[in-house]
């Protein structure tokens, strides 16, 4: 199967970077697996997606944090399939299960137009490490048909530089997971080897790119780089060891959203370390370790100890995640 067909009308430089994109995908080293799957014949590896991006939802989200959220919402495109594979994700039918609809990079832009036109502030893209090709062409196509709102790269943080460095330019503001302060967990927990140096190395691209976040005279984010932390029970996912690299690396003004909504989704209930929500005891330590390292700047998230089974899914806003995501600036 040969290259995806790029519009004619783009320009030479532009097409270029497309189809640089695309080959990527044959054999496949879009991101830090470097599985070597012919994506463009149609073989699909870790993620389960072949040369096109499938679109499993588009809406104005309202459950992120207030600089992306404002009033109007963020516009929000959730990507189907992921690189990697934790036992707690809390959109295991999109990321595990591929819910959703193959779309081609013009049905995308449209998409992308389309949450503009209704008000969203930025376009938020939700799992996208996997589909940076596609998605790079179709930014193209919607920039050229006028799309000017700022875009959001929202990923898991297990992200290959080299594709990174494909979206200067393209892309405004970084949004990763720092998942895990060291690699065993990552293994165990989300089957991502070494997980520690890429991601650190994902993000030191990130905010070489965009350095620090930058809000606007309304609170919204227009560029910049917003580091999330999930907290897991038990200090599996090593929030000291991710509080201490952000302060050396990036310095005590980087912004971090600390997030305290786990709850036991997918697997998680059948693997003993991660079948409880976090305690209260464990969310102040967390907070004592922000503080403690003058990571000031960014979202603390409001924390109730109570037991769910709900599950996350972007179709339902108000699902449980989303009614307990609400921060406060630090």
């Amino acid at each position: 199967m040969s290259l995806p067909t790029i519009e004619g009308w783009l320009s030479p430089d532009i097409r270029e970077s497309i189809a640089e994109a695309y080959g990527t995908f044959s054999p496949c080293r879009a991101c830090p697996r470097g599985c070597g799957v012919d994506r463009l014949a149609g073989e699909t590896g870790t993620c389960r997606t072949g040369s096109l991006a499938r679109v499993a939802a588009a809406n104005l989200h309202f459950g992120e944090e207030p600089c992306l959220t404002g009033v109007r919402g963020s516009g929000t495109v959730f990507f189907s399939g992921c690189n990697l594979a934790c036992d707690f994700c809390q959109n295991f039918p999109l990321s595990q299960y591929g819910q959703g609809v193959d779309r081609t990079p013009r049905e995308i832009a449209d998409i992308f137009l389309g949450l503009e036109r209704r008000g969203a502030h930025n376009i938020n893209l939700v799992t996208p490490s996997h589909v940076i090709p596609p998605i790079l062409h179709s930014l193209a196509l919607a920039r050229a048909a006028g799309l000017s709102i700022p875009v959001v790269y929202n990923s898991n943080g297990y992200d290959e530089p080299v594709m990174l460095k494909r979206l200067e330019g393209w892309i405004d503001i970084y949004l990763p997971d720092m998942k895990y302060g060291s690699d065993a967990p990552a293994l165990r927990y989300s089957k991502a080897p070494a997980y520690v140096a890429r991601n650190r190395a994902a993000v030191r691209e990130m905010f070489r790119q965009v350095g620090p976040l930058t809000l606007d005279r309304e609170g919204l984010a227009v560029r910049g780089l917003l580091v999330r932390h999930l907290l897991l029970p038990s200090g599996i996912s090593g929030f000291s060891e991710v509080a201490r690299h952000l302060k050396e690396e990036l310095g005590s003004g980087i912004a971090v959203s600390f997030m305290g909504q786990y709850f036991p989704a997918h697997r998680a209930s059948r693997v003993p370390a991660l079948a409880r929500r976090i305690t209260d005891e464990e969310y102040e330590k967390g907070l004592g370790i922000l503080f403690s390292e003058g990571l000031l700047e960014g979202y603390v998230q409001e924390f109730e100890e109570e037991e769910t089974d709900a599950v996350s899914t972007p179709e339902s806003e108000e699902s449980q995640c989303q009614r307990e995501m609400t921060f406060a600036i630090s």
